[in-house]
């Protein structure tokens, strides 16, 4: 099935108020490529349930059929052996996907923006991410106060490295640690054009679920761009995730209620990290959150495009579902 109409996520606006999420929130829950996925795999999207109920029934059901990753063994997201969909079922992932807003990629709402976050991800996309953050400043596409990437102390594996190119103008720049932050501070080395910190800090000790470090960058001409790996909140049991990332940031920086945001990500992780985005620094902070995936079409020199099966469309569907229902029981 084709010709959906988008199904937009509410805004993270200052001027949002609370019913105008809840109610954005759960249309796009109720929306129709979500009822025709349900359907697709079997079940009937319930319409009497309360948006905290119908959330918990999408989280269920998704868990059931489209959480791939715990099929596979609680692996990370490029590790997932491509489950094989039946090809009108795969149509149909697709089409639902690109509505509701997996797909893209989208115009940048604004253009001057106090803050630009790029966020961390497997090693190649923190090369990419970086380099298009740079591209929307140098173009005059975003005017941003400063930068920050996000990333932590998660350890990066041989197929991560194996897919990792620098661009070959870049080639002096090399990898100088094993971690998801080294990629990010590799990035913004690299398209930034910022060989040298102006400031380093770190925690004590052995790297662990506690550890954070910052550095600060002041490239010519430029704003000024900094590194951040953050810890977990709760470190006896996982290691950092994105939330956390946006807690350490703001932290540190200290955003001010009113501040203008720009969460730069992939396209596909636009839903959940922005419903987090709206959670952690809008309802905590008061900032005007907009959050963007990136254009590969616009980079070059950093490898071949992966396509992306249906089957992570869907693991991604689910991670939206999950952020909304997070995002729902803090607003009550």
């Amino acid at each position: 099935m084709s010709g959906y109409q988008p199904v937009p996520l509410p805004s993270g606006a200052g001027a949002t108020s609370r019913d105008d999420l809840v109610a954005g929130l759960t249309g796009w829950a109720r929306s129709r490529p979500l009822r025709d996925l349900v359907a697709a795999f079997g079940a009937e999207l319930p319409d009497r349930l309360a948006p905290a109920e119908l959330l918990g029934w999408l989280d269920d059901f998704s868990a059931r059929h489209w959480d791939f990753r715990s099929r596979n063994g609680a692996v990370e997201r490029d590790e997932v052996v491509e489950t094989a969909l039946d090809p009108a079922v795969a149509e149909l992932v697709r089409s639902a996907a690109g509505a509701l807003g997996l797909a893209g990629p989208r115009p940048v709402p604004g253009r001057r923006y106090d803050h630009l976050l790029v966020l961390g991800g497997l090693a190649r996309s923190c090369l990419q991410r970086t380099a298009y953050a740079a591209r929307l400043v140098d173009t005059g596409a975003v005017e941003a106060g400063e930068i920050a990437a996000l990333g932590s102390f998660r350890p990066l594996r041989p197929a991560e490295l194996q897919r990792l190119h620098v661009p070959a103008d870049r080639h002096r720049m090399r990898l100088d640690g094993g971690y998801e932050v080294d990629a990010m501070d590799l990035g913004i080395r690299a398209a930034f054009g910022c060989p040298t910190t102006v400031e380093q800090r770190r925690s004590a000790g052995g790297i662990d679920h506690r550890s954070w470090s910052v550095a600060v960058y002041r490239p010519p001409g430029r704003p000024v761009v900094r590194v951040l790996a953050a810890p977990s909140t709760e470190p006896a049991t996982r290691r950092a995730h994105t939330s956390d990332t946006y807690h350490f940031w703001a932290a540190e920086l200290g955003p001010s209620a009113g501040d203008r945001v720009l969460v730069l990500t992939s396209q596909i992780y636009v839903p959940f990290q922005h419903c987090d985005a709206i959670r952690t620094l809008t309802l905590g902070y008061g900032c005007q959150v907009d959050t963007v995936g990136l254009d590969p079409a616009v980079l070059s020199g950093y490898g071949p495009a992966e396509p992306l099966g249906a089957d992570r469309y869907l693991q991604e569907i689910r991670s939206a579902i999950r952020s909304i229902g997070n995002l729902l029981s803090v607003l009550g």
